[in-house]
């Protein structure tokens, strides 16, 4: 299924039915009288949150929601139907903006949440709710309200526990398949990833989701490269980890150049949780390995692990010092060492 994690969307709720003008004439009957019945009301437009979906690729081929109009009020004092709700299903991790992408106008994190969004208009009321002792023959009736309607951004944020961020070709996507089930493309070019990717990593007893994403490269909060769109699915996790490649250039300065994407991006990223991984050790042998994590670890003051994904070497040791620290934020603050 392709990828799309942004959509425009028109929504419309249903218009309420207008009442209906009656009055009662049957034989026998000795007082007729208004037996108008109330129009029927309109159709929400309701957002549902499924767990089955995991992108949005459905509004690329519907972009247009309307809900039923009510149904107009009959006679014998029988109100008309109410319209059909229009719902809406979007996967976990969706948020709706206007459409000026300003403003956040839900965000659903759960399973099973439902939000009405759009409420449909109300029915008119026919000739007999305007019925009096001074008025006992009213032609009086109300048209039904109109609906409401909008034009919104759903913008798909996934779930995940972990996020991989790093330069292009760093080795993200043979990382998450060599912790994972997860089956990303493999190449060795540039820019391999289009779209994120999620696995499930077990370390131990605990599972947690990790997110793979696009590489940035220097610019890309300018919109150089990919740019930075794909930054927004590694906000909601809980730490980050940083893929290097151990045999570029200059594995400081590639640090640096990521480092920088993530604070002019914003939203917390640069604070999160960070764990620095220098990939395809293997390539240089343990000394040299070490040698350049030494180097890195001197000039950002931070632990550094050298692994290799393509032969499993060191990966468990980053996978378990990612579930510790992801326990640790999920314990309360008094239960903590």
């Amino acid at each position: 299924m392709k990828f799309l994690d942004e959509a425009k969307i028109y929504l419309q709720s249903g218009k309420g039915g207008p009442g209906c003008v009656s009055f009662r004439r049957e034989k026998y009957v000795e007082f007729g009288g208004p037996n108008g019945g109330n129009g029927g009301k309109g159709g929400d437009v309701i957002f549902e949150v499924v767990a089955e979906l995991n992108t949005l690729i459905d509004f690329r081929y519907q972009q247009h929601f309307k809900a039923q109009s009510g149904q107009n009020g009959m006679g014998g004092d029988c109100s008309g139907p109410a319209g059909a709700d229009c719902i809406i299903r979007v996967p976990v991790g969706t948020q709706i903006l206007d459409e000026n992408k300003e403003t956040v106008l839900a965000d659903f994190t759960h399973a099973g949440e439902r939000m009405l969004f759009l409420k449909g208009g109300d029915g008119g009321f026919g000739n007999a709710h305007y019925k009096s002792s001074t008025n006992k023959a009213p032609r009086r009736f109300g048209p039904g309200w109109p609906g409401q309607e909008a034009a919104v951004w759903l913008r798909l944020k996934l779930i995940a526990d972990v996020g991989l961020v790093g330069m292009p070709n760093a080795g993200k996507s043979t990382f998450l398949s060599a912790c994972s089930n997860a089956k990303p493309k493999i190449a060795d070019y540039p820019f391999t990833t289009l779209h994120p990717n999620l696995g499930v990593v077990k370390a131990g007893d605990r599972e947690f989701v990790v997110a793979d994403i696009p590489g940035l490269i220097e610019g890309a909060h300018e919109g150089t490269g990919l740019g930075d769109r794909f930054l927004g699915h590694v906000e909601r996790t809980a730490a980050l980890i940083h893929l290097i490649d151990v045999t570029g250039d200059d594995i400081v300065k590639s640090y640096k150049t990521i480092r920088t994407e993530l604070k002019e991006y914003g939203h917390g990223l640069d604070a999160k949780e960070e764990f620095v991984v220098l990939n395809k050790c293997d390539a240089l042998g343990p000394e040299l390995s070490q040698d350049q994590a030494k180097t890195l670890e001197k000039a950002i003051k931070k632990k550094v692990y050298c692994i290799s994904a393509v032969s499993g070497e060191g990966v468990k040791d980053v996978l378990f010092a990612v579930a510790k620290k992801i326990k640790r934020k999920e314990e309360p603050e008094d239960e903590r060492d």
